[in-house]
């Protein structure tokens, strides 16, 4: 667990200074879409995913300057493998995520969203996870670089919901850029 821990830490460090490094970037009023790029570390396990962002779904302007809330959809597919010789070592993952993003000011943002993956197997570095169909729930936080580019740091969380036995989960800290369009 040590070393998940300095990946995290060094994750958030690399995701902290390019945010200071950034210009004056300011939000735009929703989104025209875009692509995303998240690598991820967990427990004895790594991923990489690459989505689709649609454009902005919903949108709402908060009052006396509390910032804004974005709903758009992630659509996705991911690689997962396994550290050393746990079996079976890789795994797939199609994924497609409501997320709400609450953008404070022009730069910073909090995200949230939860929806539903499919992985192309129920066993994964010497877990079984019970059944293809998982749920994904997201948190995160980022920042703006650019007009057409932002930095996040997520974690992430999949399960089953108990729907099927044995329900271990899988739990991802992931460093994420954006690309908008």
């Amino acid at each position: 667990m040590h070393g998940l821990n300095k990946k995290i830490a060094l994750t958030g460090i690399a995701a902290l200074l390019l945010a200071l490094a950034a210009g004056t970037a300011r939000a735009q009023q929703g989104s025209e879409g875009g692509v995303s790029v998240h690598y991820g570390i967990g427990e004895h396990y790594q991923r990489i995913t690459l989505n689709y962002e649609t454009p902005t779904w919903w949108s709402y302007q908060f009052g006396s300057n509390w910032g804004r809330l974005d709903l758009n959809g992630e659509f996705g597919g991911s690689y997962w493998w396994a550290n050393g010789s746990r079996d079976p070592g890789h795994v797939w993952q199609a994924s497609a995520i409501p997320m709400f993003r609450w953008w404070a000011n022009d730069r910073f943002y909090l995200e949230a969203g939860i929806g539903a993956t499919v992985f192309s197997s129920t066993r994964f570095a010497d877990k079984q996870i019970g059944s293809a169909f998982q749920f994904g729930d997201h948190v995160g936080l980022g920042f703006l670089l650019t007009q057409s580019s932002r930095i996040g740091l997520r974690y992430s969380h999949f399960s089953n919901a108990n729907i099927k036995k044995p329900n271990p989960g899988l739990d991802v800290v992931q460093l994420t850029y954006t690309y908008q369009f």
